[in-house]
């Protein structure tokens, strides 16, 4: 059952933000599972793991995933696993935010409310070329 659990989070189709993990390569990653686990169990899963994804890691951080154990289950099931990730496939993300930035500021869309509260158009032109 924790096989089955460790591939489902990371096969990307759980995670929080629309990332495509295949543009990038992970930095550094880390696994919590909750629940009555066995730490050797998860550790052989995550070793299957970093060596069936080795290529997707950067070379130059040895040791990039690290796990770990809450006796504690969760309330609704009997384990579960949170996975959390740093990759460069984020950076899609991030320009895709700073286009949407830069058309809404062109446009001057919105700006009326933020000068209302007392900012100025310059942090903004600032915050666009800083993007």
């Amino acid at each position: 059952f924790i096989q089955e659990l460790t591939k489902q989070v990371w096969s990307g189709k759980q995670f929080y933000s629309n990332v495509p993990i295949e543009d990038g390569k992970f930095l550094t990653a880390s696994m919590h599972y909750r629940g009555e686990i066995s730490t050797q169990e998860t550790d052989e899963n995550l070793e299957k793991v970093q060596a069936s994804k080795a290529e997707d890691f950067v070379e130059w951080i040895p040791n990039n995933i690290k796990s770990s154990v809450i006796d504690v289950g969760p309330v609704d099931a009997t384990i579960s696993a949170t996975f959390v990730t740093n990759t460069t496939a984020l950076k899609a993300m991030f320009q895709r935010l700073a286009s949407q930035f830069s058309a809404l500021y062109k446009r001057k869309a919105f700006l009326h409310w933020y000068k209302g509260e007392g900012m100025d158009e310059m942090e903004f032109q600032e915050a666009d070329k800083n993007v």
